[in-house]
């Protein structure tokens, strides 16, 4: 039988390395607008993100959102959103990104404390359902389509 590998790469899908953290998170590489940046993978986040501070880094333009996010002991959290950016994860590629932005502090102010590196944000289901994704965990590849 073909391995995954090669069977994915017949039906056009991209293979996108990730590591695992210390503290088990997915950690992938992507570019938004053209800029690097360091990010996790979560299945458990409906939409990408980024921080607060991450708005210059990566040219966003920020505009007013009624959404409040939460996540892992956070709730009812100030949120803006930047629509229409473009994202690279990879070889693959995405020109109608959304990002929500919010207060990532208690995110990276987690991983300081096991001296794991900073983010700037999360890629979530909503690229991952985008790219029809398929994640390798025993390999630590992504496959996107």
């Amino acid at each position: 039988m073909e391995n995954l590998h090669e069977i994915l790469k017949k039906e056009k899908y991209k293979k996108i390395k990730f590591k695992v953290s210390k503290t088990q998170h997915l950690l992938i590489k992507a570019k938004i607008n053209g800029i690097s940046g360091n990010f996790i993978l979560d299945t458990g986040a409906s939409n990408s993100c980024v921080g607060f501070e991450s708005i210059e880094h990566f040219n966003l333009v920020a505009g007013k959102s009624k959404t409040k996010a939460a996540g892992a002991g956070a709730t009812g959290m100030f949120t803006q959103i930047a629509k229409n950016n473009k994202l690279q994860l990879g070889r693959w590629k995405t020109n109608d990104l959304h990002l929500v932005i919010f207060d990532l502090s208690h995110v990276n102010e987690a991983l300081r404390q096991y001296k794991a590196k900073r983010v700037h944000g999360i890629i979530g289901a909503d690229v991952l359902l985008e790219g029809k994704a398929i994640i390798d965990y025993f390999n630590h590849c992504l496959y996107l389509q």
